[in-house]
Protein backbone atom coordinates (compact mmCIF):
# COMPACT_ATOMS: atom_id res chain seq x y z
CA UNK A 1 0.00 0.00 0.00
CA UNK A 2 1.20 3.59 -0.68
CA UNK A 3 1.77 6.52 1.96
CA UNK A 4 -1.40 7.47 3.66
CA UNK A 5 -2.61 4.25 4.99
CA UNK A 6 -2.29 2.46 8.29
CA UNK A 7 -2.73 -1.20 8.47
CA UNK A 8 -3.63 -3.55 11.50
CA UNK A 9 -3.05 -7.21 11.26
CA UNK A 10 -4.59 -9.90 13.55
CA UNK A 11 -5.91 -13.04 13.62
CA UNK A 12 -9.60 -13.85 12.93
CA UNK A 13 -11.42 -16.18 14.96
CA UNK A 14 -11.73 -18.59 12.13
CA UNK A 15 -8.31 -18.75 12.05
CA UNK A 16 -8.07 -16.66 8.97
CA UNK A 17 -5.60 -13.52 7.89
CA UNK A 18 -8.17 -10.43 9.10
CA UNK A 19 -6.49 -6.95 7.47
CA UNK A 20 -7.70 -3.57 8.77
CA UNK A 21 -6.82 -0.79 6.14
CA UNK A 22 -7.52 2.93 7.35
CA UNK A 23 -7.10 5.33 4.73
CA UNK A 24 -6.06 8.94 6.32
CA UNK A 25 -7.17 11.49 3.14
CA UNK A 26 -10.93 10.10 3.36
CA UNK A 27 -11.02 8.68 6.56
CA UNK A 28 -12.53 5.55 4.82
CA UNK A 29 -12.04 1.84 6.10
CA UNK A 30 -11.99 -1.41 4.63
CA UNK A 31 -10.81 -4.99 5.55
CA UNK A 32 -10.17 -8.16 3.92
CA UNK A 33 -11.27 -12.08 5.16
CA UNK A 34 -8.78 -14.56 4.50
CA UNK A 35 -7.65 -12.33 1.29
CA UNK A 36 -11.32 -13.38 0.08
CA UNK A 37 -13.10 -10.35 0.41
CA UNK A 38 -13.14 -6.74 0.82
CA UNK A 39 -15.42 -3.56 1.98
CA UNK A 40 -15.09 -0.19 2.32
CA UNK A 41 -17.07 1.86 5.19
CA UNK A 42 -18.05 5.09 4.11
CA UNK A 43 -20.41 7.65 5.59
CA UNK A 44 -21.35 5.46 7.86
CA UNK A 45 -21.82 2.18 5.17
CA UNK A 46 -20.93 -1.07 4.68
CA UNK A 47 -19.56 -1.05 0.70
CA UNK A 48 -18.20 -4.08 -1.23
CA UNK A 49 -14.55 -3.44 -1.76
CA UNK A 50 -14.11 -2.59 -6.04
CA UNK A 51 -13.46 -6.12 -7.58
CA UNK A 52 -15.33 -8.11 -5.54
CA UNK A 53 -18.83 -7.93 -7.43
CA UNK A 54 -18.39 -10.84 -9.19
CA UNK A 55 -20.95 -12.03 -6.83
CA UNK A 56 -24.91 -11.87 -7.29
CA UNK A 57 -26.60 -9.35 -5.38
CA UNK A 58 -27.40 -10.81 -1.53
CA UNK A 59 -30.95 -11.05 -0.33
CA UNK A 60 -31.20 -8.46 2.17
CA UNK A 61 -32.58 -9.59 5.88
CA UNK A 62 -34.09 -7.01 7.64
CA UNK A 63 -33.89 -8.00 11.76
CA UNK A 64 -35.85 -5.40 14.34
CA UNK A 65 -34.93 -6.30 17.39
CA UNK A 66 -31.72 -8.02 19.45
CA UNK A 67 -33.74 -9.79 22.18
CA UNK A 68 -33.71 -13.68 22.78
CA UNK A 69 -35.52 -14.19 19.25
CA UNK A 70 -33.39 -11.76 17.13
CA UNK A 71 -30.14 -12.83 19.15
CA UNK A 72 -30.56 -16.05 18.42
CA UNK A 73 -31.16 -15.70 15.03
CA UNK A 74 -28.26 -13.56 14.15
CA UNK A 75 -25.69 -15.68 15.81
CA UNK A 76 -25.26 -18.70 13.62
CA UNK A 77 -26.90 -16.77 10.53
CA UNK A 78 -24.91 -17.08 7.48
CA UNK A 79 -23.98 -13.68 6.57
CA UNK A 80 -22.01 -14.73 3.29
CA UNK A 81 -25.38 -15.77 1.72
CA UNK A 82 -27.28 -12.47 2.80
CA UNK A 83 -27.01 -9.32 3.54
CA UNK A 84 -28.00 -8.13 6.75
CA UNK A 85 -29.34 -5.04 8.31
CA UNK A 86 -30.36 -4.94 12.14
CA UNK A 87 -32.60 -2.54 13.70
CA UNK A 88 -32.84 -1.94 17.14
CA UNK A 89 -33.61 0.88 19.81
CA UNK A 90 -30.84 -0.90 22.10
CA UNK A 91 -27.53 -1.89 21.42
CA UNK A 92 -27.13 -4.73 23.97
CA UNK A 93 -28.52 -7.93 24.96
CA UNK A 94 -30.32 -8.84 28.18
CA UNK A 95 -30.48 -11.94 29.60
CA UNK A 96 -33.79 -11.26 31.25
CA UNK A 97 -34.28 -14.27 33.49
CA UNK A 98 -32.18 -12.07 36.12
CA UNK A 99 -33.92 -8.94 35.85
CA UNK A 100 -35.50 -9.54 39.20
CA UNK A 101 -31.80 -10.26 40.66
CA UNK A 102 -31.18 -6.48 39.82
CA UNK A 103 -34.35 -5.17 41.41
CA UNK A 104 -32.61 -6.01 44.76
CA UNK A 105 -28.80 -5.70 44.20
CA UNK A 106 -27.99 -9.12 44.20
CA UNK A 107 -26.80 -9.08 40.47
CA UNK A 108 -25.82 -5.87 38.96
CA UNK A 109 -27.49 -4.45 35.66
CA UNK A 110 -24.46 -4.75 33.48
CA UNK A 111 -23.66 -8.20 34.79
CA UNK A 112 -26.25 -9.55 32.68
CA UNK A 113 -25.86 -7.18 29.21
CA UNK A 114 -23.96 -8.09 26.39
CA UNK A 115 -23.27 -5.41 23.54
CA UNK A 116 -24.53 -6.77 20.12
CA UNK A 117 -21.02 -6.04 19.16
CA UNK A 118 -19.89 -8.83 20.21
CA UNK A 119 -21.00 -12.69 19.24
CA UNK A 120 -20.08 -15.78 18.82
CA UNK A 121 -16.70 -16.39 17.95
CA UNK A 122 -15.62 -12.83 18.47
CA UNK A 123 -17.16 -12.11 22.41
CA UNK A 124 -13.12 -12.26 23.15
CA UNK A 125 -12.12 -9.80 20.54
CA UNK A 126 -9.90 -6.65 21.34
CA UNK A 127 -11.57 -3.42 22.13
CA UNK A 128 -9.84 -1.43 19.26
CA UNK A 129 -13.02 -3.13 16.98
CA UNK A 130 -15.23 -0.75 18.75
CA UNK A 131 -12.50 2.04 19.09
CA UNK A 132 -12.85 1.96 15.26
CA UNK A 133 -16.32 1.95 15.09
CA UNK A 134 -16.68 -1.43 13.58
CA UNK A 135 -19.58 -4.02 14.58
CA UNK A 136 -18.41 -7.40 15.64
CA UNK A 137 -21.05 -9.97 15.20
CA UNK A 138 -20.83 -13.90 14.08
CA UNK A 139 -17.14 -13.49 13.31
CA UNK A 140 -17.40 -10.78 10.70
CA UNK A 141 -16.71 -7.20 11.07
CA UNK A 142 -20.51 -5.25 9.92
CA UNK A 143 -21.53 -1.78 10.01
CA UNK A 144 -25.12 -2.62 9.69
CA UNK A 145 -26.41 -2.60 13.20
CA UNK A 146 -28.39 0.69 13.17
CA UNK A 147 -29.67 1.86 16.75
CA UNK A 148 -33.25 3.34 15.94
CA UNK A 149 -37.04 2.58 16.52
CA UNK A 150 -39.22 1.07 13.56
CA UNK A 151 -42.04 3.44 13.24
CA UNK A 152 -44.01 1.34 10.47
CA UNK A 153 -44.13 -2.01 8.23
CA UNK A 154 -45.16 -1.81 4.56
CA UNK A 155 -45.45 -5.28 3.45
CA UNK A 156 -46.95 -4.47 0.48
CA UNK A 157 -43.96 -2.40 -0.70
CA UNK A 158 -40.78 -4.58 1.24
CA UNK A 159 -40.16 -1.51 3.08
CA UNK A 160 -39.41 -0.31 6.93
CA UNK A 161 -39.41 2.77 7.96
CA UNK A 162 -37.92 3.76 10.89
CA UNK A 163 -36.30 6.61 13.23
CA UNK A 164 -32.71 6.80 15.25
CA UNK A 165 -33.30 7.16 18.98
CA UNK A 166 -30.29 8.53 19.15
CA UNK A 167 -29.67 12.54 20.19
CA UNK A 168 -31.63 14.74 17.80
CA UNK A 169 -29.35 17.32 17.71
CA UNK A 170 -27.16 16.12 16.07
CA UNK A 171 -26.39 16.23 12.37
CA UNK A 172 -28.87 14.72 9.67
CA UNK A 173 -32.14 13.37 9.08
CA UNK A 174 -33.62 10.88 11.67
CA UNK A 175 -35.66 9.13 9.07
CA UNK A 176 -34.79 6.63 7.26
CA UNK A 177 -36.22 3.68 5.34
CA UNK A 178 -35.09 0.20 4.42
CA UNK A 179 -36.02 -2.16 1.84
CA UNK A 180 -36.11 -6.01 2.24
CA UNK A 181 -36.26 -9.28 0.71
CA UNK A 182 -36.68 -10.76 3.89
CA UNK A 183 -38.25 -8.86 7.50
CA UNK A 184 -37.42 -10.77 11.11
CA UNK A 185 -39.73 -9.12 13.36
CA UNK A 186 -38.37 -9.65 16.59
CA UNK A 187 -39.24 -7.01 18.71
CA UNK A 188 -41.12 -8.32 21.66
CA UNK A 189 -44.24 -7.26 24.09
CA UNK A 190 -45.05 -4.53 26.33
CA UNK A 191 -47.09 -4.80 29.64
CA UNK A 192 -50.69 -5.33 29.35
CA UNK A 193 -52.48 -3.18 31.19
CA UNK A 194 -55.89 -4.42 30.59
CA UNK A 195 -57.25 -0.84 30.77
CA UNK A 196 -56.84 -0.58 34.58
CA UNK A 197 -57.41 2.74 35.55
CA UNK A 198 -54.34 4.48 37.11
CA UNK A 199 -51.88 1.20 36.26
CA UNK A 200 -49.98 3.50 33.96
CA UNK A 201 -49.35 6.33 36.06
CA UNK A 202 -48.85 4.56 39.27
CA UNK A 203 -47.33 1.01 38.59
CA UNK A 204 -43.61 -0.64 37.95
CA UNK A 205 -43.98 -3.08 35.04
CA UNK A 206 -41.15 -6.10 35.12
CA UNK A 207 -42.53 -7.90 32.21
CA UNK A 208 -41.13 -5.68 29.57
CA UNK A 209 -38.17 -7.20 30.40
CA UNK A 210 -36.13 -3.94 30.05
CA UNK A 211 -33.35 -3.21 32.11
CA UNK A 212 -34.19 0.68 33.10
CA UNK A 213 -37.77 -0.95 34.26
CA UNK A 214 -35.48 -3.02 36.88
CA UNK A 215 -33.49 -0.42 38.07
CA UNK A 216 -36.29 1.73 38.56
CA UNK A 217 -37.86 -0.78 40.67
CA UNK A 218 -34.32 -1.26 42.36
CA UNK A 219 -34.58 2.74 43.43
CA UNK A 220 -37.99 2.65 44.27
CA UNK A 221 -37.49 -0.03 46.64
CA UNK A 222 -34.31 1.97 48.41
CA UNK A 223 -35.76 5.10 48.51
CA UNK A 224 -38.97 3.32 50.69
CA UNK A 225 -36.30 1.84 52.85
CA UNK A 226 -34.68 5.38 53.28
CA UNK A 227 -37.80 7.21 53.86
CA UNK A 228 -38.83 4.57 57.00
CA UNK A 229 -35.85 5.60 58.70
CA UNK A 230 -36.48 9.24 58.49
CA UNK A 231 -37.72 10.70 62.21
CA UNK A 232 -41.27 12.19 62.81
CA UNK A 233 -43.12 9.48 60.80
CA UNK A 234 -45.66 7.04 62.54
CA UNK A 235 -45.66 3.65 62.75
CA UNK A 236 -48.53 3.58 60.01
CA UNK A 237 -46.98 5.88 57.77
CA UNK A 238 -43.73 3.15 57.63
CA UNK A 239 -45.66 0.46 57.43
CA UNK A 240 -47.32 1.98 54.28
CA UNK A 241 -44.21 2.88 52.95
CA UNK A 242 -43.06 -0.68 53.09
CA UNK A 243 -45.96 -2.02 51.97
CA UNK A 244 -45.10 -3.80 48.50
CA UNK A 245 -47.72 -5.36 46.12
CA UNK A 246 -46.78 -7.65 43.19
CA UNK A 247 -49.54 -8.34 40.82
CA UNK A 248 -49.40 -11.60 38.73
CA UNK A 249 -48.44 -15.05 39.66
CA UNK A 250 -45.81 -16.54 37.40
CA UNK A 251 -41.94 -17.53 37.84
CA UNK A 252 -41.07 -13.32 37.78
CA UNK A 253 -43.36 -12.36 40.14
CA UNK A 254 -42.30 -15.15 42.18
CA UNK A 255 -38.76 -14.30 42.37
CA UNK A 256 -39.06 -11.11 42.74
CA UNK A 257 -41.40 -11.21 45.44
CA UNK A 258 -38.94 -14.41 47.10
CA UNK A 259 -36.17 -11.24 46.57
CA UNK A 260 -37.90 -8.89 48.70
CA UNK A 261 -39.80 -10.68 50.97
CA UNK A 262 -40.26 -7.38 53.49
CA UNK A 263 -44.04 -6.68 53.84
CA UNK A 264 -45.20 -8.15 50.45
CA UNK A 265 -48.41 -8.35 49.20
CA UNK A 266 -49.35 -10.43 46.54
CA UNK A 267 -52.51 -10.29 44.50
CA UNK A 268 -53.88 -13.46 42.26
CA UNK A 269 -50.43 -15.25 43.26
CA UNK A 270 -50.84 -18.81 41.59
CA UNK A 271 -48.01 -20.64 39.70
CA UNK A 272 -50.74 -21.86 36.69
CA UNK A 273 -48.00 -23.03 34.36
CA UNK A 274 -46.15 -24.93 36.77
CA UNK A 275 -47.03 -28.73 38.46
CA UNK A 276 -50.04 -28.34 41.15
CA UNK A 277 -46.87 -29.34 43.57
CA UNK A 278 -44.56 -26.48 42.90
CA UNK A 279 -47.67 -23.91 43.22
CA UNK A 280 -48.52 -25.38 46.77
CA UNK A 281 -44.87 -25.71 48.15
CA UNK A 282 -44.92 -22.20 47.11
CA UNK A 283 -47.44 -20.52 48.37
CA UNK A 284 -46.96 -22.34 51.73
CA UNK A 285 -43.40 -21.27 51.53
CA UNK A 286 -44.62 -17.55 51.19
CA UNK A 287 -46.65 -17.48 53.89
CA UNK A 288 -44.12 -18.67 56.68
CA UNK A 289 -41.62 -16.56 55.05
CA UNK A 290 -44.85 -13.39 55.81
CA UNK A 291 -46.31 -12.70 52.65
CA UNK A 292 -49.76 -12.32 51.97
CA UNK A 293 -50.05 -14.60 49.51
CA UNK A 294 -54.03 -13.59 48.11
CA UNK A 295 -55.27 -15.98 45.31
CA UNK A 296 -58.94 -14.77 42.99
CA UNK A 297 -58.89 -11.25 43.78
CA UNK A 298 -58.92 -8.64 40.52
CA UNK A 299 -57.22 -5.24 40.63
CA UNK A 300 -60.38 -2.59 39.45
CA UNK A 301 -58.15 0.47 40.15
CA UNK A 302 -55.12 2.07 41.50
CA UNK A 303 -54.78 5.30 42.40
CA UNK A 304 -51.45 7.03 44.28
CA UNK A 305 -52.17 5.79 47.79
CA UNK A 306 -54.40 2.34 47.68
CA UNK A 307 -55.03 -0.05 45.05
CA UNK A 308 -58.57 -1.35 44.42
CA UNK A 309 -59.54 -4.89 43.98
CA UNK A 310 -62.46 -7.34 44.02
CA UNK A 311 -62.07 -10.84 45.72
CA UNK A 312 -64.14 -12.94 42.56
CA UNK A 313 -65.82 -16.00 45.44
CA UNK A 314 -67.30 -13.21 48.14
CA UNK A 315 -67.66 -10.31 46.17
CA UNK A 316 -66.03 -8.15 48.37
CA UNK A 317 -64.52 -4.79 47.31
CA UNK A 318 -61.52 -3.02 49.26
CA UNK A 319 -59.01 -0.88 49.51
CA UNK A 320 -55.35 -2.07 50.15
CA UNK A 321 -52.91 1.46 50.93
CA UNK A 322 -49.71 0.54 49.68
CA UNK A 323 -46.17 1.72 48.97
CA UNK A 324 -44.97 0.21 46.08
CA UNK A 325 -47.07 -1.73 43.09
CA UNK A 326 -45.23 -3.95 40.41
CA UNK A 327 -47.31 -4.93 38.20
CA UNK A 328 -46.80 -8.05 35.88
CA UNK A 329 -49.40 -9.61 34.71
CA UNK A 330 -49.10 -10.21 31.01
CA UNK A 331 -48.06 -8.78 28.00
CA UNK A 332 -49.16 -7.37 24.67
CA UNK A 333 -47.90 -6.61 20.94
CA UNK A 334 -46.11 -3.25 20.69
CA UNK A 335 -47.93 -0.24 18.96
CA UNK A 336 -45.23 -1.29 15.77
CA UNK A 337 -46.95 -4.64 15.49
CA UNK A 338 -50.65 -3.53 15.93
CA UNK A 339 -50.39 -1.75 12.77
CA UNK A 340 -48.55 -4.13 10.94
CA UNK A 341 -51.46 -6.73 11.79
CA UNK A 342 -54.02 -3.91 10.49
CA UNK A 343 -52.43 -3.82 7.31
CA UNK A 344 -52.46 -7.98 7.27
CA UNK A 345 -56.06 -8.46 8.77
CA UNK A 346 -55.14 -9.28 11.90
CA UNK A 347 -56.40 -6.44 13.78
CA UNK A 348 -58.83 -8.40 16.03
CA UNK A 349 -56.31 -10.91 16.74
CA UNK A 350 -54.72 -10.62 20.66
CA UNK A 351 -51.33 -11.32 19.00
CA UNK A 352 -49.57 -11.40 15.70
CA UNK A 353 -50.79 -15.08 14.13
CA UNK A 354 -47.99 -16.73 12.00
CA UNK A 355 -48.39 -20.50 10.32
CA UNK A 356 -45.80 -23.69 11.67
CA UNK A 357 -42.55 -21.82 9.99
CA UNK A 358 -43.10 -18.95 12.11
CA UNK A 359 -43.99 -17.23 8.52
CA UNK A 360 -46.89 -14.29 9.47
CA UNK A 361 -50.10 -15.29 7.90
CA UNK A 362 -51.58 -13.25 4.92
CA UNK A 363 -47.05 -12.77 3.71
CA UNK A 364 -44.69 -14.75 2.10
CA UNK A 365 -41.32 -13.23 3.07
CA UNK A 366 -42.34 -11.79 7.10
CA UNK A 367 -41.51 -13.44 9.91
CA UNK A 368 -42.01 -13.26 13.94
CA UNK A 369 -40.52 -14.68 16.54
CA UNK A 370 -41.05 -13.78 19.97
CA UNK A 371 -44.60 -12.98 21.32
CA UNK A 372 -46.88 -14.77 18.65
CA UNK A 373 -49.49 -16.85 18.33
CA UNK A 374 -49.67 -19.55 16.07
CA UNK A 375 -52.34 -20.60 14.13
CA UNK A 376 -55.15 -23.81 14.52
CA UNK A 377 -55.04 -26.87 12.50
CA UNK A 378 -58.67 -26.57 11.98
CA UNK A 379 -58.08 -22.83 10.32
CA UNK A 380 -56.73 -25.59 7.26
CA UNK A 381 -59.65 -27.84 7.57
CA UNK A 382 -61.01 -27.54 4.18
CA UNK A 383 -57.66 -28.26 2.16
CA UNK A 384 -56.59 -30.98 4.68
CA UNK A 385 -59.76 -32.87 4.03
CA UNK A 386 -59.93 -32.21 0.14
CA UNK A 387 -56.21 -33.66 0.21
CA UNK A 388 -56.97 -36.77 2.31
CA UNK A 389 -60.37 -37.32 0.66
CA UNK A 390 -58.66 -39.53 -2.34
CA UNK A 391 -61.56 -40.46 -4.07
CA UNK A 392 -63.71 -37.26 -3.77
CA UNK A 393 -66.13 -39.25 -2.25
CA UNK A 394 -67.10 -36.49 0.51
CA UNK A 395 -66.19 -38.71 3.86
CA UNK A 396 -62.84 -40.21 4.45
CA UNK A 397 -62.64 -44.01 4.95
CA UNK A 398 -59.71 -45.63 7.28
CA UNK A 399 -57.11 -45.89 4.83
CA UNK A 400 -57.41 -42.27 4.31
CA UNK A 401 -57.76 -41.45 7.74
CA UNK A 402 -56.44 -43.61 10.16
CA UNK A 403 -57.16 -43.41 13.95
CA UNK A 404 -60.40 -41.63 13.73
CA UNK A 405 -62.55 -42.42 16.89
CA UNK A 406 -65.81 -41.12 17.80
CA UNK A 407 -66.73 -39.65 21.79
CA UNK A 408 -67.08 -42.94 23.05
CA UNK A 409 -63.58 -44.51 21.69
CA UNK A 410 -65.29 -46.39 19.17
CA UNK A 411 -63.22 -47.25 15.70
CA UNK A 412 -65.59 -45.62 12.61
CA UNK A 413 -65.51 -47.08 9.01
CA UNK A 414 -65.40 -43.68 7.51
CA UNK A 415 -65.88 -40.21 9.19
CA UNK A 416 -67.74 -37.04 7.04
CA UNK A 417 -66.81 -33.57 7.06
CA UNK A 418 -68.31 -32.27 10.33
CA UNK A 419 -66.62 -35.24 12.06
CA UNK A 420 -63.54 -34.67 10.74
CA UNK A 421 -63.93 -30.67 11.70
CA UNK A 422 -64.43 -31.94 15.60
CA UNK A 423 -61.43 -34.55 15.49
CA UNK A 424 -59.46 -31.56 14.53
CA UNK A 425 -60.90 -29.08 17.03
CA UNK A 426 -60.05 -31.67 19.55
CA UNK A 427 -56.38 -31.63 18.79
CA UNK A 428 -56.47 -27.88 19.21
CA UNK A 429 -57.78 -27.72 21.98
CA UNK A 430 -55.34 -30.07 23.52
CA UNK A 431 -52.29 -28.12 21.95
CA UNK A 432 -51.54 -25.70 24.41
CA UNK A 433 -50.37 -21.58 23.52
CA UNK A 434 -46.41 -21.15 24.08
CA UNK A 435 -45.62 -18.82 27.35
CA UNK A 436 -43.58 -15.24 26.52
CA UNK A 437 -40.78 -16.71 27.59
CA UNK A 438 -37.00 -16.27 26.69
CA UNK A 439 -36.57 -20.01 25.96
CA UNK A 440 -39.15 -20.04 23.24
CA UNK A 441 -38.38 -17.18 21.49
CA UNK A 442 -34.49 -18.82 21.67
CA UNK A 443 -35.64 -21.87 20.23
CA UNK A 444 -37.60 -19.97 17.82
CA UNK A 445 -34.34 -17.89 16.74
CA UNK A 446 -32.29 -21.02 16.00
CA UNK A 447 -34.91 -22.96 14.21
CA UNK A 448 -35.30 -19.79 11.63
CA UNK A 449 -31.62 -19.61 11.50
CA UNK A 450 -31.52 -23.32 10.38
CA UNK A 451 -34.21 -22.57 7.72
CA UNK A 452 -32.43 -19.49 6.34
CA UNK A 453 -29.29 -21.20 5.94
CA UNK A 454 -30.63 -24.00 4.72
CA UNK A 455 -32.92 -22.53 2.20
CA UNK A 456 -31.45 -23.26 -1.54
CA UNK A 457 -30.68 -26.90 -0.62
CA UNK A 458 -34.41 -27.18 0.23
CA UNK A 459 -35.79 -25.67 -2.13
CA UNK A 460 -34.28 -28.44 -4.40
CA UNK A 461 -34.69 -31.49 -2.09
CA UNK A 462 -37.73 -30.25 0.27
CA UNK A 463 -37.78 -32.25 3.90
CA UNK A 464 -41.16 -30.96 5.35
CA UNK A 465 -44.45 -32.34 4.94
CA UNK A 466 -46.92 -32.65 2.22
CA UNK A 467 -48.63 -29.25 1.49
CA UNK A 468 -52.34 -29.76 1.50
CA UNK A 469 -52.69 -26.50 -0.48
CA UNK A 470 -50.57 -27.46 -3.38
CA UNK A 471 -48.45 -30.37 -4.71
CA UNK A 472 -45.29 -31.43 -3.48
CA UNK A 473 -43.83 -31.13 0.28
CA UNK A 474 -42.81 -27.90 2.16
CA UNK A 475 -39.43 -26.40 2.09
CA UNK A 476 -38.90 -27.13 5.68
CA UNK A 477 -40.05 -29.20 9.21
CA UNK A 478 -42.18 -27.02 10.98
CA UNK A 479 -41.33 -25.37 14.26
CA UNK A 480 -41.62 -27.58 17.31
CA UNK A 481 -41.14 -26.18 20.54
CA UNK A 482 -39.38 -28.75 22.91
CA UNK A 483 -39.72 -27.96 26.76
CA UNK A 484 -36.57 -28.76 28.74
CA UNK A 485 -38.16 -27.24 32.05
CA UNK A 486 -38.48 -24.22 34.24
CA UNK A 487 -37.19 -22.86 37.32
CA UNK A 488 -38.87 -21.20 40.22
CA UNK A 489 -36.54 -19.11 42.93
CA UNK A 490 -38.31 -19.07 45.90
CA UNK A 491 -35.93 -16.80 48.24
CA UNK A 492 -34.11 -18.06 51.24
CA UNK A 493 -31.84 -20.27 49.10
CA UNK A 494 -34.74 -22.57 48.05
CA UNK A 495 -35.98 -23.23 44.48
CA UNK A 496 -38.29 -25.46 42.68
CA UNK A 497 -38.11 -26.74 39.36
CA UNK A 498 -40.14 -29.14 37.25
CA UNK A 499 -38.25 -31.17 34.55
CA UNK A 500 -39.64 -33.50 31.27
CA UNK A 501 -40.36 -36.37 32.89
CA UNK A 502 -42.60 -35.36 35.22
CA UNK A 503 -39.80 -35.04 37.55
CA UNK A 504 -40.40 -31.89 40.30
CA UNK A 505 -37.62 -31.07 42.77
CA UNK A 506 -37.54 -28.25 45.46
CA UNK A 507 -35.78 -27.14 48.18
CA UNK A 508 -31.94 -25.78 48.64
CA UNK A 509 -30.31 -28.63 46.62
CA UNK A 510 -32.21 -27.02 43.53
CA UNK A 511 -31.12 -23.01 43.98
CA UNK A 512 -27.65 -24.76 43.31
CA UNK A 513 -29.03 -26.37 40.65
CA UNK A 514 -30.40 -23.30 39.19
CA UNK A 515 -27.08 -21.51 39.91
CA UNK A 516 -25.62 -23.57 37.48
CA UNK A 517 -27.79 -23.98 34.84
CA UNK A 518 -28.22 -19.55 34.82
CA UNK A 519 -24.68 -19.41 34.56
CA UNK A 520 -23.90 -22.04 31.80
CA UNK A 521 -26.78 -20.24 29.91
CA UNK A 522 -25.12 -16.88 29.32
CA UNK A 523 -24.57 -15.71 26.14
CA UNK A 524 -20.76 -14.70 26.60
CA UNK A 525 -17.52 -15.60 29.28
CA UNK A 526 -17.84 -12.25 30.21
CA UNK A 527 -21.42 -11.89 31.20
CA UNK A 528 -20.91 -15.84 32.91
CA UNK A 529 -18.10 -14.14 34.85
CA UNK A 530 -19.43 -10.96 35.93
CA UNK A 531 -22.47 -12.73 37.15
CA UNK A 532 -20.93 -15.75 39.47
CA UNK A 533 -18.75 -12.61 41.03
CA UNK A 534 -21.68 -10.87 41.81
CA UNK A 535 -23.19 -13.64 43.55
CA UNK A 536 -20.23 -14.88 45.18
CA UNK A 537 -19.75 -10.85 46.45
CA UNK A 538 -23.47 -10.96 47.87
CA UNK A 539 -22.94 -14.25 49.64
CA UNK A 540 -19.60 -12.42 51.08
CA UNK A 541 -20.78 -9.18 51.78
CA UNK A 542 -24.50 -9.00 51.41
CA UNK A 543 -26.61 -6.84 49.19
CA UNK A 544 -25.42 -3.49 47.79
CA UNK A 545 -28.53 -0.88 48.82
CA UNK A 546 -26.23 2.01 47.01
CA UNK A 547 -28.55 4.39 45.51
CA UNK A 548 -26.85 5.55 42.18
Amino acid sequence: MEGGMIIFCCSSSAGSPLVFFLEDKDQSLWWEFGGLCGFHIRGGRLERQPGSEGAERKKRVVVLGTGWAGTSFLKDLDISTYDVQVVSPRNYFVFTPLLPSVTSGTVEARSIVDPTYRGRGASLAPDWNSSLGVTVLNGWALRNKLLADCLKIDAANNKVFCRSNLDENLAGDPEFSLEFDYLVVAVGAQANTFNTPGVLENCHFLKIKEVDDAQKIRRSVIDRFEKSVLPGLTEEENKKNLHFVIVGGGPTESFLGAILQDEIHCISFELQIFDERISTFAKLKFIRDGIDVQTGCRVLGISDKEITMKTKSKGEVRQVPYGLVVLSTGVGPRPIVQGFMEQIDQGKRRMLATDEWLRDKGTENVYALGTIDQRKIVDDILSIFKAADKDNSGTLTIEEFQDVRDADGNPRKEVDFEGFKEALCLVDSQRKSLPATARVAAQQGSYLTKCFNHREQCAELPEGPRQFHGSGRHQFHPFWYKHLGQFAPLGGEQAATELPGDWVSMGCSTQWLWYSVYASKQVSWRTRFLVVSDWTRRFVFGRDSSRI
